[in-house]
């Protein structure tokens, strides 16, 4: 299994954005499809966004809205999830995760790496 590290979150207020980070093995960003979920306190994971080996994303839209954007570096082997125009109902532990090409992309359950999370908390 992958080791996945996130880095970004913190404490902001309603409207400002952040940038998530999630810093992979070498070339894991190029063989896997890397997605973002987050999970609120008393909630269920929810999936956010996810990005595939040649670059396609999905979204969550009933969640963002369009206003996070998932992006990667292959060379840094990193993933990232801006975050425009935060809400408070955005406060959760972020979760970076990769998954096998083909697995469905917005299942939690398909994915077999995961990270520890980072905080993200939006006060209104």
């Amino acid at each position: 299994q992958a080791q996945l590290v996130e880095s970004g979150g913190g404490l902001v207020q309603a409207g400002d954005s952040l940038r998530l980070s999630c810093t992979t093995p070498p070339r894991t960003v190029m063989w896997y499809t890397m997605g973002w979920f987050r999970q609120a306190p008393g909630k269920e994971r929810e999936f956010v966004a996810a990005i595939s080996r040649i670059g396609t994303t999905t979204y969550n839209q009933n969640s963002v809205k369009g206003r996070f954007t998932i992006s990667k570096n292959n060379a840094k082997s990193t993933v990232f999830l801006q975050m425009n125009n935060l809400e408070a109902e955005d406060t959760a532990v972020y979760y970076c995760a990769a998954t096998q090409p083909g697995d469905p992309a917005r299942e939690a359950s398909s994915y077999q790496s995961w990270g520890q999370g980072t905080q993200v908390t939006v006060s209104s």
